[in-house]
């Protein structure tokens, strides 16, 4: 099988380290190519090229810069089925689901090409007597990425047009589970006219991993993932003196009040809690049901939808089915081993994702279809941790101040919505809940390119978010400049307080 090593200086660099993983075709269990996981000395070098290239790519002005990106930004137009099919041959998600993930990165790329107007810093004049003032936001140095399996192309593009618009050079270490996409987008940036050494791709593990937290040339590291690691990302990298935004897990709620109109909520429940087998950030995974009421009528219709669904190859099958694979057979295992937890547990198990129906020649695939459990409550494990496949839980409440202290005193702030028709129950949950994205009648309120995407609590560590105004702060430092050209040669130092007079 082909084996795929790392992106450097615009051109393909085989491995050296003699340690691969396994890239899996996810619908059929088989293997499908190898990647390389890079030594230390490997990601060093990768950082190298990106230290060479920084000088005079953060001095190339940023109309240019940008022209780079709206090349760009057409290539992955014109191929991005091409980018999709990658996805969905090595994530699992359906063909649809992947083209609307390329279509979010997208958004960001365009949002980059506004970079000479989203750098113009700020000017004011005479801030004192024939003093002016202002800002100069400029590039970092090199940057470091490192990005999730659920999103090979989107959560890149978070990082790497903002990053590269703004000046930076950039070192990016994608997921060994599903690394093509990602590739050919680098692959693109360098058809795009990117010069060479500005982004390079290196694939590996931890060991790459802990080059790129601990390297001094390093200037700042994006991450995104499970919370565990990006803690253990954050606090590595702030004690090496370097940037971090690491965004962590998620178990987001959305509550449903009595006045909510049932298949709405139904329709909505059904795409975020299952849409690309729940191995979203976003994916909603606990229903809050306020009212007993609410809550059976709801686990009606649900089951309802759910004995509809199919579940299935995300390429090659029509028509296309609603849900693909997960993404491993050992993440598979984990999410199967939740649903015996909840079991066990004592919640009901209303839907049984473990044993459903497989398509014939798929059935060695890494899939567990939809699950719905009622009757969870807040001590159980399927409730606290982040399960990350296709399984729904239903809690119920008397109260929306209980529904509101449930979402609140979750250890995860990552999103959530609520179902309502009442505009004071609303203006409520937005003011009142400790989440960082929120939606009043939009089930995944993930904000669009030109806003910052980002948790509270532990699904965040650092204070700034993904792309948007938070992701040019991140990605330049500010210098004030503050100047007064005399009319002659002043007498004499003044050892005072500078003042205005």
């Amino acid at each position: 099988m082909q084996t795929l090593g790392n992106l450097i200086n615009n051109e393909a660099v085989a491995g050296r380290s003699e340690r691969h993983a396994t890239v899996y075709n996810p619908a059929t269990g088989e293997p499908r190519l190898y990647v390389s996981l890079s030594s230390a000395d490997e990601t060093r070098e990768a950082i190298a090229a990106a230290q060479a290239a920084f000088d005079s790519w953060s001095k190339t002005p940023p109309l240019v810069r940008a022209r780079v990106m709206f090349r760009f930004k057409t290539l992955l137009e014109e191929r991005r089925d091409e980018v999709a099919r990658l996805i969905t041959s090595e994530h699992g998600k359906v063909f649809s689901d992947a083209q609307g993930e390329v279509t979010r990165g997208l958004e960001v790329v365009e949002f980059a090409c506004g970079i000479p107007h989203l750098l113009k810093g700020e000017f004011s004049s005479n801030v004192g007597r024939d003093i002016d003032s202002n800002s100069l936001m400029q590039p970092l140095g090199v940057c470091a990425g490192i990005t999730p399996f659920n999103f090979p192309a989107m959560v890149p593009l978070w990082m790497l047009p903002v990053a590269i618009a703004c000046g930076n050079t950039f070192v990016l270490k994608p997921s060994e589970k599903d690394p093509s996409a990602t590739m050919l987008i680098g692959e693109l940036l360098a058809e795009a006219g990117l010069p060479a050494g500005v982004l390079n791709i290196v694939n590996g593990d931890k060991e790459a991993v802990d080059v790129l937290l601990t390297d001094e040339r390093v200037q700042s590291v994006s991450f995104v993932g499970s919370t565990p690691i990006a803690e253990y990302i954050y606090k590595t990298a702030s004690a090496h003196g370097k940037r971090c935004q690491a965004l962590g897990g998620a178990k987001n709620h959305m509550v449903v009040m009595p006045d909510a109109d049932p298949q709405q909520v139904v329709s909505s429940l059904m795409g975020a809690a299952y849409g690309s087998a729940g191995e979203r950030c976003m994916a909603i995974s606990v229903a809050v049901c306020v009212g007993d009421e609410v809550a059976d009528k709801l686990i009606g219709m649900l089951k309802n939808e759910i004995g509809q669904m199919r579940t299935g190859p995300g390429l090659g099958v029509e028509p296309e089915p609603h849900m693909g694979p997960l993404v491993t057979r050992e993440h598979q295992q984990k999410v199967s081993g939740y649903i015996d937890l909840g079991v066990e547990e004592g919640a009901t198990l209303v839907c049984d994702g473990r044993g459903f129906k497989k398509v014939e020649g798929y059935e060695n695939g890494f899939y567990v279809g939809p699950t719905l459990f009622d009757r969870v409550t807040p001590q159980m494990r399927i409730y606290q941790e982040e399960i990350f496949g296709p399984v729904l839980a239903v809690v119920r409440v008397d109260s929306f101040d209980e529904a509101l202290k449930l979402v609140n005193d979750h250890e995860y702030g990552n999103g959530t919505s609520i179902f309502t028709r009442d505009g004071d129950t609303a203006r409520q949950f937005e003011e009142n809940v400790q989440v960082g994205m929120v939606g009043v009648n939009v089930p995944i309120p993930v904000p669009m390119a030109f806003h910052c995407f980002g948790g509270w609590k532990r699904s965040v560590f650092g204070p700034l978010n993904m792309h948007g105004p938070d992701g040019v702060r991140f990605f330049t430092r500010m210098k004030t400049v503050t100047r007064r050209w005399p009319t002659g040669i002043r007498a004499g130092a003044d050892f005072a307080m500078p003042t205005m007079k």
